[in-house]
């Protein structure tokens, strides 16, 4: 029985995955259903304050973008990258690992992938080289932003699980998280110096330039926001938006400055959850009132569609996990707890495969880490292998790649012959392996 209900939940993964991140919402309600009527398990609690505290998130964040701030900080990004053309296999990734950082989805980079190619060209660079582990390091980015998904999901699982182990709050994550992650996309960016064929010795790359029309085309006029010019209320959003970060980073190291209360016997400062919450909401509010805008335009911004479909996501997956897992917890401890203590990275492992059934860093933490805090993992080592959750790469259908793949004109970000041998799995593995033992190696000198 116990195979069965397994091979729903996994069933309903594989085939949502085919349809999106709506899909694997929507889809995830059919194993849901045949769990609880079928199979007679108690319905899970679906994981309302992470999925709360992404809508609070995303409706600044896309406020933001509705201002003109997003697009901003993509302009001051292409004038850094053209003024050191040379280095943009390295200067890319960070690029786009800030533009994650500072906004927590990785949906933003977009507009950056047709500049990065363009700046390879012009300096007559293989365009594989910065593309890929760029489009890799505006995902790496999510495990350690503020406001991403992924680690305001953390923040809410860590508080839940505050009775099984010590308490880790968003500065513990932060700390551990930043510095790992940019540890991983500086050694795959390092590894992509000299990965491929320089381009006058690409044979195939020399025979399309051979046609003047494909040479027009991958040489044609470059994409710029160099001579966008923006509105000063632009630039209030900007701030703004900081200042809302800062807050939420000032608070969450400070518990004193949080106010007490006493809540079912337990006395405590105000969550951070609550927080973040509180201040996403308050920066998106001054930014509608002072920034000229339009209410209407906010939905209609790739952000906040994005983000919807994220909470969609998080809410089906989330649900239907809880609710297989929690009515299995007695036996998987007993069969699995010794073997997750003894060897934590079997966590780190499950972790990553589920992160690419799901195509989602949010969804597979909310899936597997309360089980793995409940199996006994310790629970600093849930933010040791954070980065884990990015496993998506591992198959090139995460849309960030498809796009990156598409806005390289030249042909050498690609897909290979066989799948797996795309432009974006080495990367990616050099990222997450790195990441995980650089966190777990600071875990135990920090916590």
């Amino acid at each position: 029985m116990i195979l069965m209900e397994f091979l729903v939940v996994l069933g309903c993964l594989l085939l949502g995955t085919r349809f999106g991140g709506m899909g694997l919402g929507l889809i995830s309600g059919i194993g849901l259903f045949l769990l609880t009527f079928v199979f007679g398990l108690v319905p899970g609690e679906p994981p309302v304050q992470v999925m709360l505290t992404i809508l609070a998130v995303i409706g600044c964040a896309a406020t933001l973008q509705t201002a003109g701030g997003l697009n901003l900080m993509m302009q001051v990004a292409e004038r850094l990258l053209r003024r050191h053309p040379q280095y943009i296999t390295l200067l890319a990734p960070l690029t786009t690992w800030t533009l994650t950082f500072l906004c927590g989805t990785g949906h933003v980079v977009y507009t950056m992938f047709p500049i990065i190619n363009d700046i390879a060209l012009q300096k007559n660079i293989r365009p594989e080289r910065p593309m890929a582990v760029a489009s890799v390091a505006s995902q790496m980015a999510i495990c350690a932003s503020p406001v991403s998904v992924a680690v305001v999901s953390m923040v809410s699982i860590l508080a839940a699980g505050h009775g099984i182990g010590q308490a880790y709050g968003l500065l513990d994550i932060l700390m551990i998280a930043i510095p790992s992650s940019l540890s991983g996309v500086m050694m795959a960016a390092l590894w992509s110096l000299h990965r491929g064929k320089d381009l006058d010795q690409d044979e195939e790359f020399q025979a399309r330039i051979q046609d003047p029309q494909q040479r027009e085309f991958i040489y044609g006029s470059g994409e710029t926001l160099l001579n966008t010019k923006f509105p000063k209320e632009a630039y209030w959003s900007t701030w703004i938006f900081f200042a809302a970060i800062a807050a939420v980073v000032l608070l969450g190291a400070n518990e004193g400055l949080r106010p007490v209360f006493t809540i079912k016997d337990k006395t405590g400062p105000l969550s951070m959850n609550l927080v973040i919450q509180m201040m996403m909401l308050i920066a998106g509010a001054i930014i509608l009132m002072r920034c000229k805008v339009k209410p209407g335009d906010i939905a209609n911004g790739a952000v906040f569609k994005a983000g919807m479909v994220a909470i969609f996501s998080v809410f089906g997956v989330a649900w239907m996990s809880e609710t297989f897992f929690q009515a299995h917890m007695p036996l998987l401890k007993e069969t699995l707890a010794h073997v997750v203590q003894a060897q934590p990275w079997t966590y780190a492992l499950v972790l990553f495969l589920i992160s690419k059934l799901v195509n989602s860093q949010a969804a597979a933490l909310t899936a597997i880490a309360p089980m793995g805090l409940a199996l006994g993992v310790e629970p600093k080592l849930l933010i040791a292998f954070l980065p884990a959750s990015y496993g998506y790469f591992v198959l090139p259908t995460y849309p960030s790649d498809l796009a990156c793949i598409g806005f390289d004109r030249s042909g050498t970000t690609r897909i290979g012959k066989f799948i797996i041998n795309h432009s974006f799995i080495i990367p990616g593995l050099i990222g997450v392996a790195t990441s995980c033992s650089l966190g777990y190696v600071l875990t135990s000198i920090l916590l």
